[in-house]
């Protein structure tokens, strides 16, 4: 899409533009929403330490430290703890919360769903107990058209924000209409532009990751890497510094990044949305948007 308007559309291997596809932790970007809405709302700063909502952290000398910025860019120091997906859990909001931390916070980056799910307990508490999926869905789903969406839903009734989704490329390609449009969406405001610049701030930890976005700003100098790859290495051995999705990619460009190569790319400057879902096969972001872009020489 570019300035609102579809300029291609194409599906392969019996798809069709109605059929929801997994988007898998491309799910997380639309928690990042609802967590700069949350913000507008008052509920709470970016700076704020999560333990002034979670008080079972004021007294670890780590987790007492960590702010909610820290949570939603995971560079809170927390263990990953991919577990957290299994469906046998009945209530991941309090397993989550226990959570050994393996690093200081704002040390490194470890990927993974537990820093969005504490987020979800923490956001749970800020709302006086009242469903947080209520709040998604008032703040952002219900306002972007988006509905019947999958939540992954624990026991106790607790989303599961890191992964979950499915939709259609047209109903995904509608996060980043809201991106580009800085926060206005079809002429609503979900969040203030102003807000939504803190989606763009990577952390010292990882400066290719934003709040639930991956991001581009080392573009044209950065090393360009896999994304995905360097998620499947342990967290200790993965090098953030300095790296880029697409060096001929614009440098204001963000992802919405899932497993197997779904991938939402927003690019502000040139008002432009690009879903990719696809399942298995080789795929290359970087050599992608190059052929996009009309960048191959």
């Amino acid at each position: 899409m570019q300035n609102g308007r579809t300029i291609f559309e194409h599906y392969a291997n019996g798809g069709s533009a109605s059929r929801r596809w997994p988007i898998f932790s491309g799910t997380k970007s639309f928690w990042g929403i609802a967590a700069l809405a949350a913000v507008h709302d008052g509920l709470f700063s970016l700076e704020d330490p999560v333990s002034d909502t979670i008080t079972e952290w004021k007294s670890n000398p780590r987790k007492s430290q960590i702010t909610i910025r820290q949570l939603l860019s995971q560079s809170d120091g927390i263990e990953g703890a991919s577990r957290l997906q299994r469906a046998s859990i009945r209530d991941r909001n309090a397993m989550a919360i226990q959570l050994p931390t393996l690093a200081e916070p704002g040390a490194a980056f470890i990927y993974g769903p537990s820093h969005l799910q504490i987020f979800s307990e923490l956001l749970r508490r800020k709302t006086r107990g009242r469903s947080v999926i209520s709040y998604f869905e008032t703040h952002v789903s219900n306002r972007l058209g988006l509905h019947d969406l999958k939540y992954k839903k624990d026991a106790r009734g607790n989303p599961l924000p890191a992964t979950g989704f499915e939709l259609t490329a047209r109903e995904w390609a509608r996060l980043g209409e809201l991106v580009v449009g800085n926060g206005n969406y079809h002429r609503r405001q979900i969040v203030p532009s102003t807000l939504l610049r803190e989606v763009f701030v990577g952390s010292q930890a990882n400066p290719a990751y934003g709040l639930t976005l991956w991001l581009n700003q080392e573009a044209p100098n950065g090393r360009e890497v896999d994304m995905e790859r360097m998620l499947d290495l342990p967290w200790q051995n993965a090098q953030w510094p300095s790296v880029c999705i697409c060096k001929d990619a614009p440098a204001d460009m963000v992802v919405a990044l899932g497993s197997h190569y779904q991938r939402l790319f927003i690019l502000p400057s040139l008002k432009a949305v690009i879903v990719r879902q696809g399942s298995g096969g080789n795929f290359s972001d970087a050599q992608f948007l190059r052929l996009v872009l009309g960048r191959v020489e």
